[in-house]
């Protein structure tokens, strides 16, 4: 192995390691069966999320993971593997994922991830892919606080009218 290769690849493990870092949610998918098609698809799903979604060799994930402190990946990093970082949203590249392995029965595989600094496996990666986005918790928590005020103005209201 020449000094150059060598440079590039430690070029690259640092360059995975800032995605790690910075990254809220990630995802290790082993995508074998996919059609062009639905790759494409799954795509432009985490790429309308804001998630980048990259074909990545396993060798320079796995030293990029242990230096940044995510360490156990040995077995899940076999075999093909694209893996998908979220910066904003934690849950979106496990919910994306899902929906793709939903929709193409299982031809794609989660094969663990990481989210909020929590190293999770596949199972892990499932249970967070049903929690809704940041968007839909704060509006039903919204709906939660405002709907005390609501009934209580509608009680006020009702009275108001039978009194007149």
């Amino acid at each position: 192995m020449s000094l150059e290769s060598i440079k590039i690849k430690a070029e690259q493990v640092a360059v995975i390691e800032d995605k790690a870092k910075r990254a809220k949610g990630v995802v290790l998918v082993d995508y074998r069966g996919l059609t062009v098609a639905e790759d494409t698809e799954m795509c432009n799903n985490l790429r309308k999320a804001g998630v980048e979604y990259k074909v990545l060799k396993n060798r320079l994930v796995l030293r990029a993971f242990n230096n940044v402190g995510y360490e156990g990946f040995d077995k899940v990093l076999e075999g093909p593997t694209a893996v998908a970082f979220s910066y904003d949203d934690a849950t979106a590249p496990a919910r994306i994922v899902m929906e793709s392995v939903k929709k193409t029965n299982n031809k794609i595989s989660v094969k663990g991830g990481i989210v909020e600094g929590k190293i999770l496996d596949a199972n892990g990666i499932v249970a967070v892919s049903n929690i809704p986005s940041k968007e839909v918790l704060l509006s039903q928590l919204l709906g939660l606080l405002t709907s005390p005020m609501r009934s209580l103005a509608i009680a006020v209201s009702e009275v108001a009218k039978k009194q007149a």
